[in-house]
């Protein structure tokens, strides 16, 4: 563990997380499921609805170890650009592609929120060639502060063409009634100012399990709406996992139940966005 993860009245930070992702247990654990799960059912059905075309030029940010790259690739998208800030992963979905005759998948060391610091992505035009991107696995909420997020998404959009597809994954804390009552409770320990002070925003958590240490925002759905319209995308669709598919077991013990969200390139404006 850093030194930030030790220190309770430390903020969590981008360099948290990156020190997190890189611990040696996470990155056993997020190799494992690249090896082991490949793509859900879920994230199978929505990559062929939302990107039906596998000659498509896709970007994945927060490719972590490879699990949907590779699984991209096996679905036969060939030409794939693919992201991460935490090089231990990096390397891990470097080699997991080799393995499988993926070579030829260009992986990048990037931060999501600063993706003009990025040579490759520093040099391509406004409204680059993208003709899409995934941000799958929660990573987007993994971005400590809401501002920051929003540079992420921002990120994105710039680096695709118009009428490019978005799909990612939250978390949602009013999925069910018994979320809704423990973030009631959550609301009133920001209230009285007794929440963690580690952390950034209301709807932040900060655990630690077998898998090592996680920082994750868990939104509403409106904070979602509110974020792709400011920057610049259309939504198009969202719902939760066992909406759109059912799951092994598996892979229901690997990751909790998430919201799936889907938008298209457009141009940046203010508000909301319907849902």
């Amino acid at each position: 563990m850093g030194p930030e993860m030790t220190a309770r009245g430390k903020k969590i930070s981008p360099a948290t997380v990156r020190a997190d992702f890189n611990d040696p247990v996470a990155v056993i654990h997020y190799a494992r499921a690249a090896h082991r799960l490949g793509l859900w059912e879920s994230e199978r059905v929505l990559i062929r609805r939302f990107f039906p075309e596998t000659s498509a030029r896709l970007l994945e940010a927060g490719c972590g170890a490879g699990r949907v790259t590779l699984g991209l690739w096996q679905l036969g998208y060939r030409d794939l650009t693919a992201f991460d800030f935490a090089e231990e992963l990096l390397d891990q979905a470097r080699s997991l592609a080799a393995e499988h005759g993926a070579a030829a998948i260009s992986f990048l060391h990037a931060d999501a929120t600063r993706l003009e610091k990025c040579r490759v992505f520093r040099d391509s035009p406004l409204g680059g060639g993208f003709g899409g991107a995934l941000f799958m696995f929660n990573g987007l909420m993994q971005i400590p502060g809401r501002a920051q997020r929003r540079s992420a998404l921002r990120g994105l959009h710039r680096l695709c063409r118009a009428g490019a597809p978005l799909l990612f994954t939250t978390h949602d804390r009013e999925a069910t009634a018994a979320e809704r009552a423990l973030w009631r409770l959550e609301a009133g320990r920001w209230s009285r100012r007794e929440q963690d002070p580690r952390l950034l925003e209301f709807g932040d958590r900060y655990f630690s399990d077998e898998t090592g240490s996680t920082f994750m925002h868990l939104p509403d759905r409106r904070e979602i709406l509110d974020d792709l319209a400011a920057t610049g995308w259309t939504h198009t669709f969202d719902g939760t996992r066992r909406e759109v598919s059912a799951e092994s077991e598996a892979v229901r013990d690997f990751s909790d139940e998430c919201r799936f969200w889907a938008a298209v390139r457009g141009e940046p404006c203010l508000g909301g966005t319907k849902a």
